[in-house]
């Protein structure tokens, strides 16, 4: 799987999961925070987006502060994707 095709699934599955309203997967920005001012995301929004992640691309994302760099932005959280799935 692309970099690109886990870009697009992941924005699909955040728009999807996380009930962003009036959003679409082309509105999420690359490298914008995912949290505070970027796209406004919680401690509640990362535990499920975590969940979903798992589930849907079967990688493994760490808790508590381990987890912080990868929820940085969608970059960050398809770098960690692809780099789990190269080394699974």
């Amino acid at each position: 799987m692309s970099d690109q095709e886990v870009r697009q699934q992941l924005k699909e599955l955040m728009v999807s999961e996380l009930n962003l309203e009036g959003k679409k997967p082309e509105d999420i920005e690359d490298a914008s925070p995912l949290f505070g001012e970027g796209l406004g995301l919680d401690s509640l929004d990362a535990l499920q987006l975590a969940m979903s992640i798992e589930e849907r691309f079967g990688v493994r994302i760490p808790e508590g502060d381990e987890a912080r760099p990868i929820f940085a932005s969608v970059n960050t959280l398809v770098e960690h994707i692809v780099k789990s799935k190269a080394s699974a």
